[in-house]
C-alpha cells in the first residue's frame, strides 16, 4: 500500500524549490508598493463613500417627492 502522505510531500518539497526561484522584492521595493497600495485603499474607500452618500440622498429625495 503507497503512503497516503507521499503526495503531500512530494508537493511541500516541490513549494519549497520553486519559491527559491522566485525574486522577491527589497526593501525600497517593498515600501513603494505598501504605499501604492494604502493610497489606493484611500482613493477607494473615499470614492465608495462618496457614492454611497450620493445615492441614499438620491434614493432618499425620490422616495419623498412620490409621497
Amino acid at each position: 500500500m503507497k503512503n497516503p502522505f507521499s503526495k503531500i510531500r512530494l508537493f511541500g518539497s516541490e513549494t519549497i524549490t520553486e519559491l527559491k526561484k522566485a525574486s522577491w522584492p527589497g526593501p525600497a521595493e517593498l515600501r513603494d508598493s505598501t504605499i501604492v497600495v494604502l493610497v489606493a485603499i484611500v482613493i477607494l474607500g473615499v470614492f465608495i463613500s462618496v457614492a454611497d452618500f450620493s445615492l441614499a440622498n438620491v434614493v432618499t429625495l425620490l422616495t419623498d417627492l412620490v409621497r
